[in-house]
Parts: structure tokens; C-alpha cells; sequence
């Protein structure tokens, strides 16, 4: 769910199982960027969390069976992945400078060219967003792009961003695409699959709804525009929605020369869908009495008879039923294999649960998904099953008539497959789900609900922690508070709770200590913080100072004896307590980043208005520095571990080092602007940390690492990767050398590794019981050993792929070993976290040795690249062997 405080922080805040290769070498470098960084190659995944956004809107392409794209507010595109039953993103490509393209107004599929696909990029239409809007087209389903700039702004974070879809391709002539447009742009239209652009002067009216005309920001007083277009499958009739409550719905009879406002339309309301029965010659229109998606109070389903005119109010539950409407309607399908069946969803019913209704007779009658069985009591014609994203219960256990997990919130998208009457799709405020077994529901029977989110990462980062023991990875995360993630390739079972923060701005660990924890968090009352003493997978709520209205930022002296809090609502303060009590520091202005030295337990650095703080008694007082320092813009500041008084800080200005506590700062050479700095395993041999960098090396944007303390530097990811505005959450791994953590606005937290292998995770694996060399005695084999194998990411002739080793079997494996043919002529040319390799079409691949050992029901993981040239399927079968 994205809430008004993430939109509100953009400058701020930053930005699914999907792996990506990072080859910067191999591209031709930016223009006019000379001496440019070097480049390492990187293989990059999401730490899996699956979802935790919303997902306004969910297209299928009514020609080709399993092609679907997914669109998010502010986490970019996605294409589904049918074999690997994933989402694969599409926008990673977006930079800094053009962050805002993570924003996805609409998606539109070409349905006579099913390669084509458009998406009307932007995310905010006030200042917070400094571009205009683009529309982007692929022929190539998303791999690869072009930008075709507007006039005017997008976006896709807005109020009524679930309405549409705003963009549609003419089945008729698919050279031609149509735009609604936000802000009073009104309608647009493409000839030339969306190279170039004119606005439809003919179209009359540009809407007229604003959420607040008072509102000072520019976020709620926009004119939400136009909302929704639609073609007729058998004429050349187009439908537009308007955001205009006395004229919802306009229509032309000539493919978009002429309009007309429909007579005897229903009024008072928004028209957030309109989706055709061209069989039945039915125009269903659902509606609500605000943009949403966080709200709507009242609203009707209508079916427009497009041959005679005529319209009926088909609503489920309508305006006559009083206080039983509490709700509007936004998402509404049609079954296009079963014309006459659709179902329709409320736009908000945040209690007990969302209502879907399913009419197979034209609107005429519905079933309910649940119905009331003697209050509180409710009867279910589903199940649902989160075993895949056991967080979705929200850490919650309802009284009834409420229920966890709950059908979700913010349904704006529900879309049946027009090529399966048994799937549905449906997004909702934290993650997308599904069934296959939808007509179940015309029987009475049940069927069953699941998330259908992995791959697709929606989460906005707030701040990451890496320690040198326990769980590798602890979050912040907006809305849903963030995670202890104990395995990156797996979601976790919950999210950080008791207390529930909110979203969690902040968090720290001592680092001599760091089995402490403290996060801090915007909740809507007390408590703002929690404290940890495992690690961060348990939390006991800490006291506050009065006054604290949201979590700010945080640090924990190294030795745990101390936390200073710069809260939001109240002056710095600081604890002896582990936040039992609280005392005022003095000295550091209110609203300042905190940081603490990661040796001396005294020490605790501060950032506000272009100064930095430093004390010297555990945070009690602290004295400005005459070190000069980046006034404006993103500035984020670490201390190193294992080194007192060493302390990195990247700004505007470019990036800063202190090796006297931040008495005095030097300039690092070939940075010319730094967004975040962190610290990792040192490479071997080398006594300094790694050093990560987002900013701009050499001329170039992007990550980078430093092993020799800022003298040179190489690139870790490249231009096809940089997801947008990212940085700000950025965390080395102090465990494994060349690995780095690294937080977005929206597209979640990734993970990056270096091709080239990782070091083995300290502290080792226990040697007291070697493996058998390979000239031994062949042990017994483990009961139950498979192998997945699954494309993660592909580029022109070229391909990385992911193997999953599973022991299914009763006792843990010692060793592992992969085996398939290529059949396709691909040819493979590189492994990690295995060893092998290629023999004709033979693929033969064994553990790396430190990953050998498989419990039963765990599962271990190596990646590859190999090329291809005329196809690329899926080889079968895959054989695994174990000993154990």
C-alpha cells in the first residue's frame, strides 16, 4: 500500500526473485564521460519480500495466452513469467535522472501485435516530480524501450492512478494507440505506434474532479483528467471515461474523429472502468464518489446496451440499499470466453473485508465472494492460502466478523483471463493475487486464493543494517515496517512487529554488540521505537521523549550502552537505558541524521543544514565541525567498523572522508557527487574495508566499490540497472567480500554479488567432518534430491539462468550434483556458487563445497550464463544427485 507520507518524502526515500548480470564492460561508456571508472561484473537479485506495494492495475493480451503486465505507483513495470511463475521488471534501466518513470500511469498490450506493449510513465504532476510525463513503447515485450517525451506530467502515484486503463491500442488499426490524460490534458492519439503524439481537439471535455482544491501541495488539487479508454472489438466505436460527474462517459462512432457525450448516462459519480461485452454489445461501467484508491463511499455498476441505448443500474448493491452501500466500485472484468459473466469489486470495503460480486446472466443477478451467516459469522466461497507470503496476515488476529488474511484493499484491478475462464488476477493495496479455479464459483464450490507476487518487489526502502553475526540483512521499510531476513532467497514469515511501527524510518545495531537492535518508526501514536536484543527478529517497545510524532532517525553506541534519537516532533535526546529514559542532548538541531562511531562507544556523529556534529560523550552534547560540507540535496553519512573516527559522507558535492572524527573532511578524488556510502568485507589481502559508493565516479552514474580505501574505483552495475532513484537505504555485507545491499523506492531491496564467487560466509563452516575427496568410496545417496532450473534475465544472444537444489529427502546432503542437455545449441560460459561446466550439450554442475551441505526441505542455489542464438527453452529433464 503506498500512503500519502511516502509521496510526500520522494526526496527523501528512494526508490522479485529476479536476477540480473551487470556487465558495465561490455557497453560503450555514457557520452562526454571521460576516465570513467572501471567495471566488475555483478550478479544482481531482489531480497525476496514478494509484493508490499500497491499494484493499481493488471492488462492481459487478449490474443496470446499467458502474456500479462503488471503496473505499480511507484516501483515500475512488470511482464509475468509463465514457466518460472513470476514477474519479470521492465523498467530497471530508469536513472537517477529520470526517477519518475517508476510511476506507471497505464500499460496498454497490442492485441493483433502481442510483441508491442506502451506504458504512460511519470509518478507525480506537482514539483515533486521536476519531468514531465513519456510514453514508452517496446516491440520486444518490455526487453527494450524508446521514449517518445510529453508536454505535460504523468502521474502514476496520483489520486485516481488506479482508474483506467488510461491507454489503449486500436484492434482495428493497431498502428493507432489512444491516451486519457491527467490534469487537463485531455485525450491524445498516436498513427504510428506511438512515435509521435497530437492531442484529439475534437474530444470535448478534459474532466473537472479535484480531491481538494485547497490543497497547497499540488497533490490532491490536480484535475484527475480522463480515466479510462475502451474499444469495441466489432466496430469502430472507442469509449472514453472522464473524470466529470455530471458527464462520466463519452463515445465515438467513427474510430476517435467525432465524440459525444452517451445520453441517459448515470451521473454523480467517477467512472473508474469501462470494459465491453462486444458479443453481448454491453458497456459495463463501474463507479465510485472519489479518484480513490484510498477511499470511496457510494457508487454503481451501469450496463450501457450499446445498440439501443439503453442503460441499467446492475449494481450489486445499489444506491437504494443506504447504509449497506459503504462502498464504490473500481475493479470490473469481463469473461471473454464466457460472454455475459463478470465480476466487479468494491473500491474500498476496508471492514469486515473487500466485496467481489460474480454475475453470470449480464449483471442481472450476483453471487458474493462471502456472505453474513448469522452476524459476526461470514461464509466464504474461497480459501486463501499465503503460504508463499506468510507476511500478508499482517502480524494481526482479528476478531470476527474480520478475518486474516483478508482479500486486500484498493482493488482497482481485477481481471479475468480472456483466454481462461479459470484465472483471475487481482492487485490490491501490498501485493497481487489469484485463483485457477474461478468458475468453482458458479458451482458453490470453493476455490482458493494466492498471492501471486513473487518477482515482483514493491517495497520502498527506508534503511538497511548488515551485521557482522546473526540474520545477514535487517530492514526499515515504508508501510510495512521492514524485515529480519535470515535467508535473502526466501520471504520471510513476518514483518517487524511488537511494536508495529508503521513505516520504520531508521534502525541501528551496536556494533560490538550486535545482537542490539533499535528501528524507529512513523506510527500514528506512541510507541515510535522498539529495541532488539537477538538481533532484530524479537522487539520490546522503548519509552519517548514527549513530543515525538514520527521515527526520524536513530544510532546505538558500539557497545550498546547507548542510543541517541533524532525524532521527528521533538528535540534530539539521548539514552542509557536502551531507550528506558530519555535526556535532551544539546547542541545538535532538531530533525538531524545520527550516526554513532563504530569503535568508541562515546562517539556519535550528526548531519543538519550543511553542518556536521560530532560528540564525544555519548551523545549528551555535541559541537558543530568547521569542516565545510553539502548544504542542500541527499547527504547520507557511515562510520567504518574497526576504525575509530573514521567517517565517510556523500552529498551533492561529491564524497567526503574524516579520519579525526569528523574534525576535518578531504575531498575524494574522481567522485563527483555521492548519494550514499558504505562498507563490507575487505577483499583479500587488503586491511581496508570495501568501500560502496552511489554516486557519480569518473564521470559515470551508477554503484561502485573501492578496495583500496577511495583511489580507484569500479562499477558494479550498469545502464540497463540502475532503478531510478535509488541509494539512500545502502548497506555492505560485512561477511561476504564484494557484496552489497541496496535499497530503492519501490522496486525494494537488492542484493549484488560478484560473478567472480563469493568468499565463504564467516564464521565458516565447521571442518570437523570433511567431505570424501572425490577418489572415495561413494556414500549412500539421500532419499529425494531435485533440481528447478529457471531463466532470470535474457539479453540479445545471451542469458542468465538460476538452478534450485532441493533436499527433499529425510537427512542432510553432503554433496550435490546438476546435470542437463541443451538441446538448443546455447553454450554456457560461466558458473558461481558450483563448479562445472559444458561438454558438448551436456551440462554437469556440482556444489561449490561450502554449499554442499543441504538440510532436508532446505535448498541451495548457483547461477550461470550461457549464450543462445536461434532459441532458448527450458532443458529437460534436470537431474540431481546427493550424498549424504
Amino acid at each position: 500500500m503506498r500512503r500519502p507520507f511516502i509521496i510526500l518524502a520522494v526526496a527523501a526515500l528512494l526508490l522479485g526473485a529476479t536476477t540480473f548480470v551487470a556487465q558495465a564492460a561490455g557497453r560503450p561508456p555514457a557520452a562526454g564521460a571521460a576516465a570513467a571508472a572501471s567495471a566488475d561484473t555483478y550478479a544482481w537479485k531482489n531480497v525476496r519480500i514478494d509484493g508490499g506495494g500497491f499494484v493499481p492495475g493488471l492488462v492481459f493480451n487478449r490474443t496470446e495466452k499467458n502474456l500479462i503486465y503488471a503496473r505499480t505507483d511507484i516501483g515500475g513495470a512488470y511482464r509475468w513469467n509463465q514457466a518460472g511463475q513470476n514477474w519479470v521488471p521492465l523498467l530497471d534501466w530508469v536513472g537517477q535522472d529520470d526517477w519518475g518513470y517508476n510511476g506507471v500511469l497505464s500499460i496498454a498490450t497490442d492485441p493483433v501485435a502481442p510483441d508491442r506493449v506502451y506504458a504512460a510513465v511519470g509518478m507525480y504532476t506537482n514539483g515533486w516530480d521536476p519531468n514531465n510525463g513519456a510514453i514508452l513503447r517496446s516491440t520486444d515485450r518490455g526487453a527494450t524501450w524508446q521514449i517518445t517525451r510529453l508536454p505535460f506530467k504523468n502521474g502514476g502515484n496520483m489520486p485516481g492512478r488506479g482508474m483506467g486503463e488510461r491507454l489503449a491500442v486500436d484492434p482495428h488499426d493497431n498502428s493507432h494507440v489512444f491516451f486519457a490524460a491527467e490534469g487537463g490534458n485531455g485525450l491524445w492519439r498516436s498513427t504510428d505506434h506511438g512515435v509521435t503524439w497530437a492531442k484529439v481537439t475534437a474530444f470535448p471535455n478534459a474532466g473537472n474532479y479535484v480531491q481538494d482544491p485547497d490543497d497547497t501541495n499540488g497533490y490532491l488539487s490536480q484535475n484527475q483528467g480522463l480515466t479510462w479508454v475502451t474499444f469495441d472489438d466489432v466496430t469502430r466505436d472507442v469509449y472514453v471515461g472522464v473524470a466529470d460527474k455530471a458527464n462520466p462517459v463519452y463515445r465515438s462512432t467513427d474510430g476517435g474523429v467525432t465524440w459525444s457525450r452517451i445520453a441517459g448516462q448515470p451521473t454523480g459519480y467517477l467512472a473508474h472502468k469501462g470494459v465491453l461485452d462486444s458479443v453481448n454489445h454491453h458497456l459495463y461501467v463501474a463507479t465510485s464518489d472519489t479518484g480513490g484508491p484510498y477511499d470511496g463511499g457510494k457508487g454503481q455498476v451501469a450496463r450501457y446496451d450499446t445498440v439501443t441505448g439503453e442503460w441499467t443500474d446492475v449494481s450489486p448493491v445499489k444506491l437504494s440499499a443506504g447504509d449497506e452501500l459503504y462502498f464504490g466500485y473500481s475493479g470490473l472484468t469481463v469473461d471473454r470466453q464466457r460472454p455475459g459473466t463478470l465480476v466487479a469489486a468494491t473500491q474500498i470495503s476496508w471492514w469486515p473485508d473487500a466485496i467481489l460480486f460474480r454475475s453470470t446472466d449480464s449483471g442481472a443477478t450476483w453471487k458474493r465472494i462471502w456472505d453474513w451467516a448469522g452476524y459476526p459469522s461470514r461464509s466464504k466461497r474461497y480459501t486463501m492460502d499465503i503460504s508463499a507470503n506468510p507476511w500478508l496476515d499482517f502480524n494481526t488476529d482479528p476478531q470476527p466478523p474480520e478475518a486474516t488474511p483478508k482479500l486486500g484493499w484498493m482493488n482497482e484491478s481485477v481481471e479475468i483471463d480472456p483466454l481462461d475462464s479459470d484465472r483471475m488476477l487481482y492487485g490490491t493495496g501490498a501485493t497481487v493475487y489469484g485463483t485457477t479455479q474461478l468458475t468453482n464459483w458458479d458451482g458453490d464450490t470453493t476455490f482458493t486464493i494466492r498471492p501471486m507476487a513473487k518477482g515482483l518487489e514493491e517495497t520502498a526502502v527506508l534503511d538497511l543494517a548488515s551485521p557482522p553475526s546473526g540474520a545477514p540483512l535487517v530492514s526499515a521499510l515504508g508501510d510495512i515496517g521492514g524485515f529480519h531476513h535470515a535467508d535473502l532467497d526466501a520471504v520471510p514469515p513476518a514483518f517487524h512487529d511488537a511494536p508495529s511501527l508503521g513505516s520504520n524510518t531508521g534502525l541501528d545495531f551496536a556494533e560490538l554488540n550486535p545482537a542490539v537492535f533499535v528501528r524507529v518508526g512513523n506510527a500514528d501514536a506512541a510507541p515510535h521505537i522498539g529495541v532488539s536484543s537477538d538481533g532484530g527478529r524479537n522487539w520490546y517497545a522503548g519509552q519517548e521523549p514527549a513530543g515525538v510524532t514520527g521515527g526520524g532517525s536513530v544510532a546505538v553506541s558500539a557497545d550498546a550502552n547507548a542510543v541517541v534519537w533524532a525524532p521527528a516532533g521533538a528535540d534530539v535526546h539521548y539514552s542509557t537505558t536502551r531507550g528506558g529514559s530519555w535526556t535532551r542532548s544539546t547542541g545538535l538541531p532538531a530533525g538531524a541524521k545520527v550516526e554513532s562511531d563504530r569503535v568508541d562507544p562515546k562517539t556519535f556523529y550528526g548531519y543538519a543544514s550543511g553542518r556536521f556534529y560530532v560528540s564525544t560523550d555519548g551523545g549528551a552534547t555535541f559541537a558543530a565541525s568547521a569542516a565545510a560540507m553539502p548544504s542542500t540535496g541527499r547527504v547520507n553519512f557511515h562510520a567504518v567498523p574497526g576504525r575509530a573516527g573514521d567517517v565517510w559522507l556523500a552529498g551533492g558535492t561529491g564524497l567526503l572522508h574524516s579520519t579525526d572524527a569528523g574534525a576535518t573532511f578531504a575531498a575524494v578524488a574522481g567522485v563527483g557527487s555521492g548519494v550514499n556510502v558504505a562498507f563490507g568485507k575487505a577483499a583479500p589481502g587488503a586491511a581496508y574495508p570495501a568501500v560502496f559508493l552511489v554516486g557519480t565516479a569518473g564521470g559515470v552514474a551508477g554503484v561502485f566499490r573501492s578496495d583500496d580505501g577511495g583511489s580507484s574505483w569500479v562499477r558494479i552495475n550498469d545502464d540497463a540497472h540502475r532503478y531510478g532513484n535509488a541509494g539512500d537505504a545502502l548497506a555492505g555485507d560485512p561477511r561476504v567480500y564484494g557484496r552489497v545491499y541496496l535499497g530503492t523506492n519501490g522496486r525494494g531491496i537488492l542484493y549484488a554479488d560478484r560473478l567472480g564467487g563469493t568468499s565463504t560466509p564467516s564464521p565458516s563452516p565447521s571442518t570437523s567432518s570433511p567431505s570424501p575427496s572425490p577418489s572415495s568410496s561413494t556414500p549412500a545417496p539421500a532419499t529425494g534430491c531435485a533440481a528447478t532450473y529457471r531463466v532470470t534475465g535474457s539479453w540479445q544472444g545471451g542469458f542468465q539462468g538460476e538452478v534450485t537444489v532441493r533436499n527433499s529427502g529425510t537427512a542432510a546432503t553432503r554433496t550435490w550434483a546438476v546435470g542437463w542437455n541443451f538441446t538448443a545449441g546455447q553454450t554456457l560460459s560461466q558458473v558461481w556458487s558450483a563448479t562445472g561446466g559444458q561438454t558438448g550439450t551436456a551440462v554437469s554442475v556440482r556444489d561449490a563445497g561450502w554449499n554442499g551441505a543441504v538440510a532436508p526441505n532446505a535448498t541451495a542455489t548457483f547461477g550461470f550464463i550461457a549464450s543462445w542464438t536461434g532459441g532458448n527453452p527450458v532443458p529437460a529433464p534436470i537431474t540431481c544427485a546427493a550424498t549424504s
